[in-house]
């Protein structure tokens, strides 16, 4: 029987050694033995210091101990983060379940399991997985683009692990809590009008997304702002959202640049 490191039989690393002695408090929760956090979370529960449930924070700067969040988390799936170019969710497959295989043809995506055992397939044909690899805690898996991949939980407790798409591959926002629940969201979509995510919403939910800048753009025609002016402003805020900009942030930006003089251009079009 396989036995990948950190499972039965159990190996102390710091046996026979005096383990490492930690000067700062925040390093109280490393744990020299393994699974020793796991049979210590059943008398002291704990949470990361910004623990949310989780809820989505791309695409603004932020932090996390990803080590805990991973373990923490007990959904099938939760988007953690959602940028223009890279997505984080956090994952838990139930013992004995896997992901689903799958295949992402314009999507490069990496694994990396935090806690419990499985075994990754993958293969450029669904009927031809010919890479397969035992995964246990640490391991990182890197799935191309175009391949067909599946990852199912081998052990006895749930397989909890986190995901990075690049670009982003769900909706902004994601929550599964089960996995029948990923399967009704994706069987749903592909029923109601076939929209696919573009970094990380559907067309739809990007026309929700920028309404604050369609108003914006209204109230300037009813100011009688002309045509020129509007097109450049909107079009230069339409690039910042798609760099990661808030629709508000775009907005301000760009008028800032018109207000300030740092665009001559949008000035000069301003006064025509």
């Amino acid at each position: 029987m396989y036995y990948g490191p950190y499972f039965y039989p159990y190996q102390n690393p710091y046996y026979g050694m005096n383990p490492p002695m930690y000067i700062n408090e925040s390093h109280a929760k490393q744990w020299s033995f393994p699974n020793q956090a796991e049979h210590a979370n059943r008398f002291e529960p704990w949470r990361p210091s910004n623990y949310d449930g989780y809820t989505d924070h791309g695409p603004n700067p932020f932090v996390i101990n990803i080590n805990e969040a991973t373990k923490q988390n007990n959904t099938y799936r939760t988007a953690l983060w959602t940028g223009s170019h890279l997505q984080v969710t956090l994952m838990s497959i139930n013992a004995g379940e896997d992901i689903g295989l799958e295949i992402h043809p314009d999507v490069d995506q990496f694994l990396r399991i935090e806690h419990g055992q499985g075994i990754v397939q993958m293969g450029k044909s669904k009927d031809d997985l010919n890479f397969v690899r035992n995964v246990y805690d640490d391991s990182a898996i890197m799935i191309p683009s175009g391949t067909w991949h599946n990852v199912t939980n081998t052990g006895n407790t749930p397989l909890k692990l986190y995901s990075i798409y690049a670009p982003p591959n769900h909706p902004f926002g994601t929550v599964h809590v089960t996995r029948a629940d990923a399967m009704a969201a994706e069987e749903g979509s592909s029923h109601s009008n076939g929209s696919k995510p573009v970094f990380g919403r559907t067309p739809d939910e990007w026309v929700q997304y920028t309404e604050y800048l369609v108003n914006e753009g209204l109230e300037d025609v009813k100011r009688g702002i002309n045509a020129l002016h509007i097109l450049q402003e909107f079009i230069l805020m339409g690039v910042l959202v798609g760099k990661g900009y808030s629709p508000e942030k775009a907005y301000e930006t760009v008028e800032e640049w018109e207000r300030t003089g740092e665009s001559k251009l949008l000035q000069q079009s301003k006064n025509l």
